[in-house]
């Protein structure tokens, strides 16, 4: 037959309806899974051509096919008449479109509608600031569509979830209602309706099904009140009642993050597997002639994690451990007592940090902190001149500097380490962890200390962090006050240039912050304010009577630590700048921050930019200048003026951009899931993790008050399936 005859001939009535067996794990003349491996282009219906569209999707295999889940389902088995739909309730409905159109209202916003009619009566479909819309649906389609009912003009759903049938399928629906009452609806690529998918899914289903393996062993699927992997796969696909597609992707969910999980509690495991090449004794003399150096008392919250982390010194075992805490919360005094405990034991210490500014911070702050000591610090950052260069290398491989600060310099390979003991690594999502790894390679376990001013959200910090002992600085230093922030109408921006004159002629210094450094010519960005022409607009027509300095990345290092010295000295009132501060800069006497086109800014990075001010004892001010067009941004604007807690702001952040966006870098470690959603489905990676470091530990689980032990046999299978699915993240175990 033809590629696009070559189907099942009968659209729907004869899909899985029979619970799938897995086969038990153990010997077997067929233990490849010859049909999961074979590619998708041999499921009956595909052929070549729907094969090459397949790929679009990352799917090659049969295996690949069945873990391509609907991304949504219509309820058809509660189809109702449209003169039966009940205000503020939901439903299904099926109609005709007769009549669209898309306008604009008089303040430019755009509403496209759809008139949908079944013969009992008509109701339309509603999105509001989408033209997009305007594209999926045409006069004469038959429509299946559900959501909540409301009623302006005429009953209408707003964004209601739809799908528009072929007209076979729409002739059929009665049929399919009894054989599929819940309509799965697949992520699609041009060329393959979502019919052809619900064909294809069915006959891969029944090619492959009956030599799908559950990996998890029947004691635990019962502990778990999970289904087998064949009837979650049957079910997920081709549900005969929603709670069962519930029931299937939460079986799905869990085993994609218990393996990932498995994973990070290996690498924990490795991590503590071996000793110490040497043991580090932190005294009561050692802690007293520390505690001098500082000329202030350190908080609750700084010594609750000092002493989780004068434990891992101690231990025999390598430290590895983040350190979070808010900005300006004091996470670089505790790192440097750590530093301090290895440069008493007559070993090295080495502080990475992402930027030149950040690592110059570092250096100022602590060679303040360390004035009146014998401790030799030396920075070590790129472009530094040849000369200098060789010879600061040659004095760390002899052993004459006790504390190396430097950017991604420190893991060239030149660099070498006489006896290097602990590594700092500061805000660690901007390294990717093979540069972390890099580092760590200088010396032979060393421990390994993360510190962090970003919050990072407990699903996070069970994922990409879930590897790490975890400490929080979770109070601020007494003193520190909260910083006022207002997002403010452009209409006031002269009166915002009136108060922060006001505030700069009693003594104190204002941030303005841009998206950009330079005019853009593309489209998407020519509304947007750029740094270099408001420096020069500040400085002639706004603020003329005082010192407007610029700072951005494309500057040299020279010209950053020019401009930020000045401005630290009072020199400058008035830095414009570009999100190049939202690290390591520390000028108490700043209290003012205006952020222009705020709306282009992620929550956590508002947050960062924020912490620049506050740090005095001072009342500081942020001010939010944007113009949000969609309702995430008007919402993170909202957010960031109504609560300064960071980790609440991160969760926002998370649960409004995903994982991918929240760092801002796809360096995070954190692997692409296909079903499960760390923040929707926290409880179940609470779970999953728990059994995930048990299984690993212990070869078992923990279910009812009673241990479930795992056999070689189910444990085994757990690491053949880690080993498919995150074969990346296998490869760092042993990185911490």
């Amino acid at each position: 037959m033809s590629e696009e005859t070559d189907i099942d001939p009968d659209p729907g009535l004869r899909y899985p309806t029979r619970p799938g067996r897995a086969r038990p794990y153990g010997p077997s003349k067929r233990d490849n899974f010859d049909s999961l491996k074979k590619s998708a282009q041999y499921v009956r219906g595909v052929g070549p051509k729907n094969a090459a569209r397949l790929r679009k999707l990352n799917i090659k295999t049969v295996g690949d096919l069945l873990y391509h889940l609907p991304r949504k389902y219509l309820d058809c088995s509660k189809i109702v008449p449209m003169n039966q739909a009940r205000p503020k309730r939901f439903c299904t409905v099926r109609g005709n479109v007769i009549d669209a159109e898309t306008r604009r209202t008089y303040g430019g916003k755009t509403i496209t509608k759809f008139v949908l009619t079944d013969g009992t009566g008509a109701m339309a479909a509603v999105w509001f600031n989408a033209p997009y819309m305007a594209e999926a649906m045409k006069e004469g389609d038959v429509v299946v569509m559900s959501g909540k009912v409301n009623f302006y003009d005429m009953a209408q759903m707003v964004s209601p979830e739809f799908e528009v049938l072929g007209t076979d399928e729409a002739e059929a629906l009665g049929d399919m209602a009894r054989a599929m009452p819940i309509l799965p609806v697949y992520r699609a690529t041009e060329g393959l309706t979502q019919r052809r998918l619900r064909l294809i899914m069915g006959n891969a289903l029944r090619l492959a099904l009956k030599d799908v393996r559950d990996f998890l062993p029947p004691a635990m699927l019962r502990a778990r009140k999970l289904p087998s992997l064949p009837d979650a796969l049957r079910k997920a696909h081709f549900p005969q009642k929603m709670k069962e597609a519930e029931t299937a992707r939460k079986r799905l969910a869990y085993d994609e993050l218990f393996l990932m999980e498995l994973v990070l509690a290996l690498r924990h495991k490795a991590l503590k597997r071996d000793d110490k090449t040497h043991r580090v004794d932190v005294s009561a003399k050692i802690d007293e002639h520390i505690r001098r150096l500082f000329p202030f008392q350190l908080t609750a919250a700084q010594e609750k994690v000092l002493t989780e982390i004068v434990g891992d010194i101690r231990s025999a075992k390598p430290m590895n451990r983040l350190l979070q805490g808010d900005v300006g919360s004091g996470k670089t005094v505790v790192a440097l007592y750590a530093m301090l405990c290895y440069v008493a034991n007559k070993r090295q210490a080495a502080l990475m940090a992402p930027t030149e500014i950040l690592a110059q911070q570092h250096y100022q702050t602590v060679s303040r902190l360390l004035k009146n000591s014998r401790v030799r610090i030396l920075p070590l950052i790129g472009g530094m001149p040849k000369r200098k260069r060789r010879e600061s290398l040659a004095a760390i491989a002899a052993g004459e500097v006790d504390i190396v600060i430097g950017t991604h310099a420190l893991i060239q390979a030149d660099v070498n380490f006489a006896g290097l003991g602990i590594i700092v690594v500061d805000e660690q999502h901007k390294f990717g962890v093979m540069q972390r790894g890099s580092l760590i390679k200088k010396s032979l376990n060393p421990d390994v200390l993360i510190m962090t001013a970003t919050p990072i959200p407990r699903t996070l910090t069970m994922t990409v962090f879930g590897d790490l002992d975890v400490s929080i600085i979770d109070r601020m230093p007494p003193g520190r006050k909260r910083v006022k922030t207002w997002w403010v109408p452009r209409r006031k921006l002269p009166g915002a240039y009136d108060f922060i004159r006001k505030e700069i002629n009693r003594g104190r210094q204002a941030y303005f912050v841009y998206p950009l450094v330079e005019e853009s010519t593309a489209e998407q960005t020519r509304q947007l304010k750029n740094a270099t022409k408001m420096a020069e607009l500040l400085g002639k027509d706004v603020f003329p009577e005082f010192r407007v300095g610029l700072l951005h990345g494309r500057m040299s290092s020279e010209e950053k630590k020019s401009i930020m010295l000045s401005f630290r000295d009072g020199k400058i009132q008035v830095l414009v700048s570009t999100i190049v501060i939202e690290v390591g800069i520390d000028v108490p006497n700043a209290t003012m921050m205006v952020i222009e086109n705020a709306e282009r800014f992620g929550l956590s990075q508002l947050h960062q930019l924020r912490g620049r001010i506050g740090r005095g004892s001072e009342e500081s001010y942020c001010m939010l200048f944007g113009n949000p067009r969609t309702p995430e941004g008007k919402e993170r604007l909202k957010i960031i003026s109504r609560t300064s807690d960071g980790f609440k702001i991160a969760e926002e952040d998370l649960r409004l951009r995903g994982p991918g966006e929240f760092f801002g870098t796809r360096q995070h470690g954190l692997p692409e899931l296909r079903i499960a959603n760390i923040v929707e489905d926290y409880e179940i990676l609470r779970v999953a993790r728990r059994d995930a470091f048990s299984v690993a530990q212990k070869k078992s689980v923990t279910a009812g008050g009673r241990g479930v032990p795992i056999d070689g046999t189910y444990y085994g299978a757990m690491l053949k399936e880690v080993r498919s699915r995150f074969a990346d993240m296998v490869e760092l175990i042993g990185v911490g």
